[in-house]
Formats: C-alpha cells, structure tokens, sequence
C-alpha cells in the first residue's frame, strides 16, 4: 500500500509551486462561470477604488494567488500532525474562476460583476471565496445571498467599518458592516479584533449594537479565550466569514493600507476559524485588503494564503463528519 502511494506520487509532472499558471493553490481554472463543478471557487474582485487612505489591494488577488502556490506541490492533501487530520485530499473539488472585471472608477458596475461572480457560484453549489481587493468588495459578496435564507456574519478586522454615509460615500471600504446589518438576510455581525482609532465613530459603535453587531477587541478575545468567544455565535448560524488582513498585527501582516498594531497572531485567528468550522454551516467567505506593494518580504501575501487553505480545510473536514483534535498547547 505504501509502494502504491509512493508511486502515484511519483507519476506525472512534478508541477513544484514555481512551475506553471499561478491559479489559487494551482487548481484548475474555469472560465465558464456557467461551468462550475466544484466544492468551492475562487473569485478575484481586484477592486480597491474604495480605499480612505493607501490604495494597492487591487493587487491582493494576483499576489495572494501566487503565495497560495507555496503551499501546492500535488501531493493528495495535506497532512496535519497536532489534528491527526488529512485536509484538502482528492475528494475536495475547488476551481478558480479568475477576476470579476473590473470597471476603473465605477464602484456601481464593479460591485455588479462581483455580485454576478458570487451569485454564480452560490448558482452552481459550491462554495464562494472571495479574495479582495478593499472590503468594499463585501458589499456585493453579501448582496448576492439575498434569498438564499439567513447568514451571520463573522467578521475578523481592526476596524469596525461600520460608516453610514460619508460626503455621500455608501460603498466605500468603511462601509461594509453597515450595508450588511440593512439586509434582511443577516441576523446578525460578530466583529472581532476591533481596535484602537477607528474609521467609525462613536455614533457608528452605538448604531452597529442597536443592530445586532457584537463587537470584540483584540483583548477581549485574548481574556475570555476561543471557546468563549466562539460561544457569543447564535447557535446553528450559517455562517459567512469576512476576513481583513489588518485585523491580524502588522508585525506579520505590513502589507496592507491601513495597518493598526496590536492585532491578532495566527494562531489566534486559526483556532477561531477551526472552531466556528466545527460549530457552524460556513456558506461564503472572503479575505480582503491585502496590498503586497507596502510589503517586499511577500510575508503577508503568504499568511492570507495559508488562512484560507487552513479555513478550506477545516470547512471541508466538518463537513465530511471529521472530528479534529483539539488543538495542542
């Protein structure tokens, strides 16, 4: 049996990450987005005209695709040792299906063809992850589910973005959580890593509880522990996962337009992500504002790669009835 495993491995192209296209974690690409046959799909939504202050996350689709490859070397899954686990083996279907075109300087029309992309993969049964972009691109993300029953949306991020209208601005990256609680298919927001000076004001944090949102600091996380603030998640929620890349500490993540220190480690983020993938239906995901201009090392790139290959496969191992072991000290 070992022989046999060892042999297929051997067969065809050795494909190392260096070597071909630069599709997410170098699966097969679909053009035909009336063609997807997957558990789950990649979309590009390389929009960052939202941005208040340092623009590049345009580039965050190309560079979180080309790190993604770091982690692809062809073998059948990958093996976790503290799980006692096999991720992302052959029996787990994903597909990128490339960029949602993108319109320079037309919010409206971008956001339209990011809606279309998701709507399309919500159409075919799989999966929709969405690699931005500025988290103006959850806009449209969440747009797309209307009618498709009701989400909770959790939310990992430094900043609230919880902004109603600014100089008649609605669909800015400052304006996301507020354009989701309107929806009448989310129940809720749980927002977690808030931190320090935000975007939001006071009136904003006041009109974000009054709607449903609970919000969590990086050390409030940090004191009550993953199995407590796991537990603040309303019970069977389907759950939609919003992840920024400045919700994680610049120390590990620089590349991004607004950086705010004290953010959350990787594991911290990880073991939440694993949690709320065994407790939860997660039905949509998205990872947003990684702008690889403002960081030469290529580190945070990377460390958004492996968040959602990790999340993929803590989605894809729950929902196959895998019981992961708890996480090691």
């Amino acid at each position: 049996m070992v022989k046999a495993v060892q042999d297929a491995h051997e067969t065809g192209r050795l494909n190392l990450p260096f070597v071909g296209i630069a599709t997410f974690g170098k699966r097969p690409y679909v053009q035909d987005w009336d063609a997807i046959r997957a558990d789950a799909a990649i979309l590009g939504a390389p929009f960052d005209s939202g941005t208040q202050f340092r623009a590049g996350a345009r580039f965050g689709p190309r560079a979180v695709r080309e790190a993604s490859t770091l982690f692809s070397f062809g073998h059948s899954g990958a093996y976790d040792h503290e799980d006692e686990a096999l991720y992302l083996g052959p029996d787990v279907a994903i597909v990128d299906i490339g960029d949602a075109d993108i319109v320079h300087t037309d919010t409206e029309t971008s956001h339209a063809n990011i809606e279309t992309g998701v709507r399309a993969i919500l159409a075919a049964g799989a999966l929709p992850v969405v690699i931005g972009g500025d988290h103006s691109v959850n806009i449209p993300c969440i747009r797309a589910f209307a009618g498709r029953g009701p989400i909770h949306i959790l939310q990992i991020d430094a900043h609230l973005d919880f902004v109603d209208v600014r100089h008649g601005v609605r669909h800015g990256h400052g304006n996301p959580m507020r354009r989701a609680a309107e929806q009448d298919h989310v129940t809720g927001i749980t927002a977690l890593g808030i931190r320090n000076v935000s975007s939001t004001t006071q009136e904003g944090y006041q009109a974000a509880r009054q709607m449903g949102d609970d919000i969590l600091s990086v050390r409030q996380v940090r004191k009550l522990g993953t199995d407590a603030v796991v537990a603040r998640i309303p019970q069977d929620a389907r759950l939609y996962i919003t992840i920024d890349i400045d919700g994680f500490c610049p120390s590990i993540a620089p590349g991004t337009g607004t950086p705010s220190h004290g953010g959350f480690l990787y594991y911290e983020v990880l073991e939440i992500l694993q949690a709320v993938a065994r407790r939860h239906q997660v039905v949509g995901i998205d990872l947003v504002e990684v702008a690889p201009d403002y960081d030469h090392s290529g580190s945070t790139a990377i460390l958004a790669a492996q968040v959602l290959l990790n999340l993929l496969g803590f989605v894809f191992h729950a929902r196959a009835g895998g019981v992961q072991a708890a996480p090691r000290p």
